[in-house]
Order: C-alpha cells, then sequence, then structure tokens
C-alpha cells in the first residue's frame, strides 16, 4: 500500500513537472518583478508564486502546447476587479528588465499605464522573433527606440505613446512589414519621419502628434493604401502636403494642426474620403479649393490660423454634409455663402479675418 501511494505521488510530481511552465521563464519573470514597484500595494503581483507561472499568474498567459510564456499583459488602467475593488488606477515604478528578453517565445509585451515605469526600452527586446504586440503607453519611458527595431518582423503594433522617449524614427521601422498600428504620440522625438515610410503597406495608423519632428511630410505616405489615421500635429514639420495624400482610398482622418506646413491646400483634398480634415495654425495660403461636390462629406473641418486670402467657395454648400467648420483667423473676404452647413454655424467659425459678411456675422 505504502508503496501504492509513494508511486502515485511520484507521477503527480511528474505531470505537475510536465504542465508546469520552464524554470528559466519563471525566473524571468521574478527577475522582472523584482525591479517594479507597487507603492500603493494594488496586489498585482500576489498571483506570482509557485511554480507554475501559466497558472493563475495575474497578466501572464503562456501557449498551451509549448507551455513558454507568451503574453505579459500589465495594464495600470483596465476594468479588472482588482482596480474595481480599490476604487483607482494602478501606480508602478522601476523599470523594464532586460530579463524580459529571456522569454523568446513572447508574443505580445504589455506593460502600460503604469505612469511611474521609466528607463529605457531594453535593447534586446529586438531579439524576441514571435513579438506581435508592444504596448508601453503611458509611463515615463526614456531613451530611443532600438535603432534596430525592424528586425520585428512580425510586430503588428507598436505604442510607446505617452513617454518621454527622444532621439529620432529609426530608419529600420521601414521594415516592420506587418505593423499595422504605431502610435508615438507625446514623446521628446526629433529628426524628419523617415523619407520611405510609405514601405509600412499594413499600416492602418500612424500617430506621432506632439513631438519634435522636423522636415516634410514624405511623398512616399500616400502609398499606404490601407492608412485611414494620420495624425502629425503639434510638430515643426514643414514643407507642402504632398497632393497624392487626398487620393488615398480609405484615409478618414488627416491633423497636421500646429506645424509648419505651407504652400496651397491640395483640391485633392476637399472631394476625398477624409471625413476629419484639420490644417490648423499652419502657414498655408492662396485659396480655399472650390471643389466641393457630392463627395465631400466632412464632420469636421478646420482651416483657422493660417494666411488664406480670397471668398468662401460657393461651391461648398453642394458638400454632403459639413459638421464642424472653422476658417477663423485667416484673411478671407467677401460673402458668407447661405444655406448648409452655413445655416448652423456660429460668429466664432469666422471672425478674425479681413472683410467676411453676412450671416452670422454683419450684413454685406
Amino acid at each position: 500500500m505504502g508503496s501504492l501511494i509513494f508511486i502515485t505521488a511520484l507521477l503527480l510530481s511528474m505531470s505537475s513537472a510536465v504542465y508546469s511552465c520552464l524554470p528559466s521563464d519563471r525566473a524571468a519573470l521574478m527577475a522582472l518583478r523584482a525591479v517594479l514597484h507597487e507603492p500603493h500595494h494594488l496586489g498585482i503581483f500576489n498571483s506570482w508564486n509557485g511554480t507554475d507561472c501559466c497558472h493563475n499568474w495575474f497578466g501572464v498567459s503562456c501557449d498551451p502546447t509549448t507551455r513558454r510564456v507568451a503574453d505579459i499583459n500589465l495594464r495600470g488602467e483596465s476594468e479588472d476587479p482588482i482596480y474595481e475593488k480599490a476604487h483607482r488606477t494602478g501606480f508602478m515604478t522601476g523599470y523594464i528588465s532586460p530579463s524580459i528578453c529571456r522569454l523568446n517565445r513572447l508574443s505580445s509585451i504589455i506593460i502600460a499605464d503604469w505612469k511611474g515605469i521609466s528607463g529605457p526600452i531594453p535593447p534586446c527586446i529586438t531579439n524576441l522573433p514571435f513579438l506581435r504586440i508592444l504596448d508601453l503607453i503611458g509611463n515615463k519611458i526614456s531613451g530611443e527606440i532600438p535603432a534596430d527595431i525592424g528586425r520585428l518582423s512580425r510586430l503588428t503594433v507598436l505604442n510607446v505613446a505617452d513617454n518621454n522617449i527622444t532621439g529620432t524614427i529609426p530608419r529600420s521601422i521601414t521594415n516592420l512589414s506587418s505593423l499595422m498600428h504605431l502610435d508615438l504620440r507625446n514623446n521628446q522625438l526629433s529628426g524628419t519621419i523617415p523619407r520611405n515610410f510609405g514601405k509600412l503597406r499594413m499600416l492602418s495608423r500612424a500617430l506621432l502628434s506632439r513631438n519634435r519632428l522636423t522636415g516634410s511630410i514624405p511623398v512616399s505616405v500616400s502609398y499606404i493604401y490601407r492608412l485611414a489615421d494620420l495624425d502629425l500635429s503639434f510638430n515643426q514639420i514643414s514643407g507642402p502636403i504632398p497632393e497624392n495624400i487626398g487620393k488615398m482610398a480609405v484615409l478618414s482622418t488627416l491633423n497636421l494642426d500646429g506645424n509648419r506646413i505651407s504652400g496651397t491646400i491640395p483640391p485633392t483634398l476637399i472631394a476625398s474620403s477624409i471625413t476629419i480634415l484639420n490644417l490648423s495654425r499652419n502657414a498655408f495660403e492662396g485659396t480655399i479649393p472650390d471643389g466641393f461636390g457630392p463627395r465631400s462629406y466632412f464632420t469636421a473641418m478646420d482651416f483657422s490660423y493660417n494666411r488664406l486670402t480670397g471668398p468662401i467657395p460657393k461651391s461648398i454648400t453642394s458638400a454632403t454634409y459639413i459638421g464642424h467648420l472653422d476658417l477663423s483667423h485667416n484673411h478671407l473676404c467677401g460673402h458668407i455663402p447661405v444655406g448648409s452647413p452655413f445655416d448652423h454655424l456660429e460668429a466664432s467659425s469666422f471672425v478674425y479675418n479681413d472683410c467676411l459678411c453676412g450671416k452670422p456675422l454683419k450684413a454685406c
């Protein structure tokens, strides 16, 4: 009887060993935990104990076949009960240990919205061949984006927004042939947008606002036929808008607010797929293109704070829809057209021009 119990216990321990995560994966996770500090003690890491990191470790999941750690999903803001119970979002300090790179079967790294995690992105992250998602938004991460980030051939999401990242956008980023979502907003990136940015043919969102980017908008951007959202606002970008951007099939949002872009507004933007068009606070000259028609559908159009001259084109009344329109702070002159969309706009949409008149301003 005693030998039977011993054999049963031995088989159970062998079974447990087979289905546990690798000791090396567990060691890498513990090294990551050791340098991340949670001063408010939400208990994020309370579950990180025992030998099996694939079972009930908060934010960790494994491949069911290989039992290797595949995903790290640690968000400081979510609807998880751990936050609802504490009635607050998470706050964490420390840094991302290079030990994370020992988890060489990782598919996603999400360490987001902790507000206090600092230090650089470990350069060795570019050695993770299966990585598809890198999401570090909402921390205090500094340093540069690894220069060889382009090695991550499977990467679909790169989100490092709302950090303190410096340096330039690595030229190798254009080698990320699977990339669909690029979010670099609210950092301190400088230099130019890579000239061959258009190689990112799978990209649907490119959000680069509130950095210190200079140079012009690459012509190759118009080659990204899946691109739906392009936000370059609040940088120091200059030069003209490439005309072919208005010919992009699915581009719905173009936000260039707060730059130094000059030249005239390309007529192609007026009768395009774009529904949110913000060209405010630039140095555009010339007239508003007189090319509105049934294809013109704008939930928001903002041309304020430029150097536009001439009249408001009469064809604007033939647009299918214009929700918000702001033409203030230019040098426009003449009658404000009658009819939609002008029948629901306020005077603030037209003030500080040279000689506009008619409702909702004073009579001509």
